[in-house]
């Protein structure tokens, strides 16, 4: 016995197939080019969608019958925001969805990232820069701890990872809505530009001169910070290692030779959020 879809029945709300020219459209978001030319990417399941919803980022959304029933605060935030709701079959959703299991919605959400200049007019206090990170699950994770360490900014420099590449807006949990995002600046403007806004700037370093325990104790920590992060694969360039107020290292007690990308990052941001996030004592 023939079943039918919800679109085939009468009265039914027509639901987008891979082959609807706003599906067609949405998943040439895929490639980086398309989304620089429209300023546009893709967000995929409901907690991106409810970051991005609660940013007024969401052009578009994308859900199945039954994600969109389930998710009907979501759907209500986006539409309230402006954004456009869009009922796609099962097939549908699989195109736009990277994931090999998705969760029924993907949003076409408006690019968030600032010029330089205009984020640190703002005087951060504490900043992260993603210097030729061209790994997207690594550069999202470190989106994402510098989020949850309270950087009011994240830079990506030189040759790095677009931030809107779908692993790495995954890689974020959402933390791509939350902060200062800014790309494209070249690695050689970097350090005198982030000096000039008043920011101590510090290279994590695994052959630093410097100790991230004794700086932390000195008070080197306490004013405004941008920390610089190299690839996992490569590290800083020496030129802009060089260049940094100090070259930090994080101590190692144990046997292991490093630590990965995400894991030192976590513990300079969170060195710097300690010290910058630290209760005041009463003189009393």
């Amino acid at each position: 016995m023939h079943q039918q879809h919800q679109s085939d029945r009468p009265g039914a709300e027509p639901a987008y197939t891979p082959r609807t020219p706003r599906v067609v459209a949405a998943r040439r978001l895929g490639q980086r080019r398309v989304r620089d030319e429209q300023r546009r990417f893709l967000a995929e399941g409901p907690q991106a969608v409810r970051e991005a919803a609660a940013a007024g980022a969401v052009v578009e959304l994308f859900g199945t019958a039954g994600a969109l029933e389930r998710h009907a605060d979501l759907v209500a935030a986006v539409v309230a925001g402006g954004g456009r709701r869009c009922l796609v079959t099962d097939e549908g959703l699989a195109a736009l969805a990277e994931t090999v299991h998705p969760q029924g919605l993907v949003a076409v959400c408006r690019y968030a990232d600032r010029p330089l200049a205009d984020v640190l007019a703002g005087r951060p206090r504490l900043v992260a820069v993603l210097v030729e990170i061209r790994d997207p699950g690594n550069a999202g994770t470190v989106l994402r701890t510098a989020d949850a360490a309270g950087a009011e900014v994240v830079i990506f420099a030189g040759d790095a990872v677009d931030p809107y590449n779908g692993k790495c807006v995954r890689s974020s949990a959402g933390s791509v809505f939350h902060v200062d995002l800014v790309r494209g600046v070249p690695v050689g403007d970097l350090v005198p530009r982030l000096r000039a806004a008043g920011l101590t700037v510090l290279a994590a370093y695994l052959g630093g001169s410097v100790d991230l325990d004794r700086l932390a104790a000195d008070g080197g920590l306490a004013g405004p910070t941008a920390w610089l992060f190299g690839s996992e694969a490569h590290g800083l360039p020496e030129d802009v290692a060089g260049a940094a107020d100090a070259r930090v290292r994080v101590p190692m007690h144990g046997r292991a030779e490093s630590l990965n990308l995400g894991a030192a990052a976590a513990v300079c941001l969170y060195a710097s959020a300690r010290v910058q996030h630290a209760p005041v004592e009463d003189p009393r």
